[in-house]
């Protein structure tokens, strides 16, 4: 089970004069991310510095500070909480004293870290489609199982063979779901992929 943020989060701290202020926000797709990173970078800060994980896919960006000081180790710090579907912007006003390498890492990380640390979190359950099908002596079955197994209907129609159901379940519970409609339909269900 993969584990997101419940909310947008924010947390500020002061390094040698330098203001870092990280922002986090739970995201589902790269366009949302993008979103996000516009939505809450400071356009007059010295730097945005950002980064996302979605699944295997990820980016990060270091904003003009030198390169993997910034970007990296927000990436890192989103790795390191074991959290997916989230976006980090950590944004820096420059206090006047230079950091150097090894201080842009533990700043940048550092804020990232704390503030994904203090988000409230929540478990993403995987969803799967579905599409059944069955005669009409086989209806009262299946929204017995539906029942049981708390799927989502997200649509029901008729035709002269019967009713056809497009379904939405937790991708944990299909087998145990078709196992159920199997037997007791004697396997007359049809049960397919959405697509």
């Amino acid at each position: 089970m993969r584990t997101t943020l419940a909310a947008p989060a924010t947390h500020e701290i002061l390094v040698r004069h330098s203001r870092f202020l990280a922002h986090a926000a739970p995201v589902e797709s790269a366009d949302e991310a993008v979103a996000f990173m516009a939505a809450v970078s400071v356009l007059d800060a010295t730097h945005n510095c950002w980064a996302w994980r979605i699944g295997a896919g990820y980016r990060s960006s270091d904003d003009g500070e030198p390169a993997g000081t910034a970007g990296r180790p927000i990436l890192a710090a989103i790795d390191g909480q074991g959290l997916d579907g989230v976006a980090v912007v950590v944004t820096r006003w420059y206090g006047g004293i230079k950091l150097g390498a090894g201080g842009l890492v533990r700043a940048y990380g550092g804020a990232a870290a704390e503030c994904l640390r203090t988000a409230p979190r929540r478990d993403v359950i995987d969803m799967v489609e579905l599409r059944v099908a069955c005669g009409f002596a086989d209806c009262g079955e299946v929204h017995a199982a539906l029942a049981a197994f708390a799927v989502e209907k997200l649509a029901e129609t008729f035709d002269a063979d019967g009713a056809h159901f497009h379904l939405r379940l937790p991708a944990d519970a299909v087998e145990g779901f078709r196992t159920r409609l199997r037997d007791a339909t004697r396997d007359r269900v049809r049960i397919g992929d959405n697509g």
